[in-house]
């Protein structure tokens, strides 16, 4: 498996996560796949890109990856939903790659963001590409949704400097209607973030008629308030941007009338979070 290389006919880096990309990974073997996830000696990506200032500080290196459990009805890259669309990238190569740009990522406070799609589908991979990232003296931030945040242990956990914790609502019926999947393991992993004091910022994405509820606001806002280590909430506007990508791969969407949420709606958004005591923007 240690012979094998993203393909050279697509590149790892891409300009945005908003490029479909689809099959990458179709010729894999099944065993390979299989020996993959156990092992985290390979992992499957969407790309990286480079130059974020939006996830995590200073400017970063985010390495977006393939396979998630969730079926968000507001998101953005439903490409990668599928882990066989991503590019299969040895945890060799992807050192080189991240060693490329680790005097620029340390001179910008920047670092390592691992995104996705969820990136704890494939849990060993993240384990290892975060260890070669501390071997470099890199800032590691990890970006998911927390449902399986119980695959890393509390060792593995220590080699994660911040967690961007996406909170999508916190009312349970509302979080399966959204998402497809319970709320009650994000809400557990959060929890064990804030005992285990991990640095944390939450991020929120308001949809019009989905996720602009006062009073599930409000729940949400405490509960990142009690965890105690939430250092901002991101309001992130809803958009359309990835609306092509569900037409592109066949798959119907519902949210073809939603707007972006107001100016109004976002600054009451932020106030609701800065009134228990978080920074938010």
């Amino acid at each position: 498996m240690s012979q094998v290389k993203a393909s050279d006919a697509v590149p790892i880096e891409a300009p945005s996560p908003f490029e479909l990309r689809v099959n990458l990974a179709a010729g894999i073997p099944e065993n390979a796949v299989k020996e993959a996830l156990a092992t985290g000696n390979m992992g499957f990506l969407h790309s990286f890109t480079t130059g974020s200032a939006v996830d995590g500080p200073g400017v970063r290196v985010v390495a977006w990856t393939a396979g998630c459990q969730w079926r968000c009805l507001y998101c953005h890259n439903p490409d990668t939903w599928n882990m066989m669309n991503g590019i299969p990238v040895t945890i060799e190569h992807a050192k080189e790659r991240l060693a490329m740009y680790q005097h620029g990522l340390k001179a910008m406070s920047g670092g390592l963001t691992l995104s996705g799609g969820e990136p704890l589908m494939q849990d060993r991979f993240a384990v290892k590409l975060f260890s070669v990232a501390k071997e470099l003296d890199i800032h590691t931030a990890l970006d998911t949704n927390g449902y399986l945040g119980e695959r890393l242990t509390d060792e593995e956990l220590e080699k994660v400097d911040l967690v961007l914790l996406d909170l999508k609502t916190f009312d349970p019926e509302r979080h399966l209607h959204l998402t497809g999947k319970e709320v009650g393991p994000t809400h557990a992993f959060a929890r064990r973030l804030g005992q285990r004091k991990k640095k944390i910022w939450v991020r929120y994405v308001l949809v019009p008629g989905l996720t602009d509820d006062e009073k599930d606001i409000e729940k949400t806002a405490q509960l990142a308030a009690e965890l105690g280590t939430v250092e901002r909430v991101d309001v992130l506007p809803f958009h359309q941007m990835g609306r092509y990508k569900w037409e592109k791969l066949g798959i119907p969407y519902t949210l073809d009338n939603t707007q972006t949420p107001s100016a109004e709606l976002v600054e009451r958004t932020c106030a609701q979070f800065k009134a228990v005591g978080l920074k938010a923007v």
